[in-house]
């Protein structure tokens, strides 16, 4: 099982970001890795357009698996 947030992952909020306007359970994708445990997440409607892209830690993120995850 991986156990690392990859570019391209699909992950959504585990808190709240009221400031942002960002709710816990809302969906994004990894755009940019931009430090350890540090990536760039878009945020889109269903369209496609991006309504918040921001910079987030791994802590407050949790990856979302559409396909059965092997043991390791």
């Amino acid at each position: 099982m991986k156990n690392q947030i990859q570019l391209l992952d699909v992950v959504a909020l585990n808190e709240d970001l009221p400031e942002k306007n960002l709710f816990r359970g809302q969906v994004g994708t990894v755009v940019e890795l931009l430090a350890p445990n540090v990536f760039e997440i878009e945020f889109s409607d269903d369209n496609g357009q991006a309504y918040a892209m921001l910079a987030l830690r791994a802590d407050q993120l949790i990856v979302l698996h559409y396909q059965p995850i092997e043991a390791v």
